[in-house]
């Protein structure tokens, strides 16, 4: 009985030391991400926690926008792409001509913003036709300043400030505001959020937008407009405006997408399930609203089975439209 019982002590301390030594066994290497300003934060946040926890593990988190970071993700150049919308029909066959199979993986919730100087006393709520008066061509020589949007304020000169045309916050603002038409070529025009604020923040005539985040870190030096949604009420963005989808329509999910075959190498796979695990509680930390957590666990799901392409883009090639816990399969 002794003998049995000292066996089975050794059994068990040598499995203790091998599922310690797994455990342990440390990561090396480098992980590319490229890809949206506005999900930036929420990446850069868990590259430093995994990065912490794994010092041997170097990951770069670039900031092309949206559209210029698929470019490079569809190409093998990066593991992961950030993305403040959908993939495009057109990006996915590119990466798919380039053999680059990808998961779709839902991060948070943002609300893009639509912000003005803190010395701008007259602008209290914007509808989405006054957008449409402000950002589209067609308004270019009509509308310069603030009393050409509404005859009651003063005809302070504005200052039109958007980001560029590779950023899927840019590329989501056209197409609520602008839908077909074009948006007026008088903008200033940044892929970087930290500019626009800036630009903002420095003109008592200037209007932008940008992912909520960058608001709320800004928020002693800017004001939120409240817009009026669907229902005709102002709303103003705020994390539970956000999830309960009053603040439409700009409130939207925000996006990773990691190259499949980048899932072989175990530094890539530990960090996109580090960041299923922690990137809710840090996404809110940085100023954005965790998802539901079926969302995050349907995620895990799908990469656990290797479920590749976009559900938010149907077999002819449109878009899907509707609330992630109902697109998000």
């Amino acid at each position: 009985m002794l003998k049995t019982l000292q066996k089975t002590a050794i059994l068990a301390g040598a499995c203790l030391a091998f599922a310690t030594g797994a455990s342990a066994q440390k990561l090396t290497g480098e992980i590319g991400v490229d890809g949206s300003s506005t999900v930036y934060p929420i990446t850069q946040a868990v590259a430093e926690e995994f990065m912490g926890e794994h010092k041997e593990v170097r990951i770069t988190v670039g900031v092309s926008g949206t559209g210029g970071g698929f470019k490079r993700f569809a190409t093998g150049e990066t593991d992961i792409s950030d993305a403040s919308r959908p993939i495009k029909a057109s990006e996915a066959k590119t990466a798919a001509e380039n053999k680059i199979n990808f998961i779709e993986i839902p991060v948070a919730f943002d609300g893009l913003t639509i912000v003005v100087s803190k010395k701008n006393t007259w602008v209290n709520q914007l509808t989405i036709d006054q957008l449409k008066m402000i950002y589209l061509a067609s308004n270019e020589g009509k509308v310069k300043t603030w009393k050409d949007v509404d005859p009651s304020w003063p005809a302070t000169p504005i200052k039109i400030f958007s980001p560029g045309t590779d950023s899927g916050t840019f590329d989501y603002f056209k197409e609520v505001v602008a839908g077909k038409d074009a948006m007026r070529s008088d903008m200033s025009v940044s892929e970087d959020d930290n500019v626009l604020v800036r630009g903002v923040t420095g003109d008592d005539g200037a209007i932008g937008y940008f992912g909520c985040a960058y608001y709320f870190e800004n928020k002693d030096d800017l004001k939120a407009v409240p817009i009026v949604n669907g229902k005709g009420v102002a709303v103003t963005p705020s994390a539970k405006t956000i999830e309960d989808g009053s603040y439409e329509p700009f409130a939207r999910p925000l996006f990773i997408y990691v190259n499949v075959k980048s899932l072989d190498r175990p530094e890539v796979a530990a960090f996109i399930d580090f960041y299923l695990k922690e990137g809710g509680e840090l996404a809110e930390e940085v100023g954005y609203v965790r998802l539901p957590k079926s969302v995050y666990t349907k995620a895990a799901a799908n990469v656990r089975s290797r479920k590749t392409g976009t559900q938010y883009t149907d077999a002819d090639g449109n878009a899907v439209h509707g609330p992630v816990t109902e697109v998000y399969k």
